[in-house]
């Protein structure tokens, strides 16, 4: 598994825009697949709503990939 920070400025983001902003996914309709298949961490916990808040230290990670949510 690899995590790598991934720096926002300012907080909270959304858990769509996070899994583009660190190449998790594609685009928008591609983080919404990847939601509805809960193949979507956060925290260790399996994570459907593309809109949930991430804040500073939140560690999302699909398939063996990941970021932690840094704030810049």
């Amino acid at each position: 598994m690899s995590i790598r920070d991934v720096p926002i400025t300012g907080e909270p983001i959304r858990l769509g825009q996070f899994l583009k902003l660190a190449n998790l996914a594609e685009d928008g309709s591609h983080a919404k697949d990847l939601l509805d298949a809960e193949e979507v961490t956060v925290n260790g916990e399996v994570e459907v709503r593309r809109g949930r808040q991430l804040t500073n230290g939140d560690v999302v990670e699909v398939g063996g990939e990941g970021g932690r949510v840094v704030l810049a």
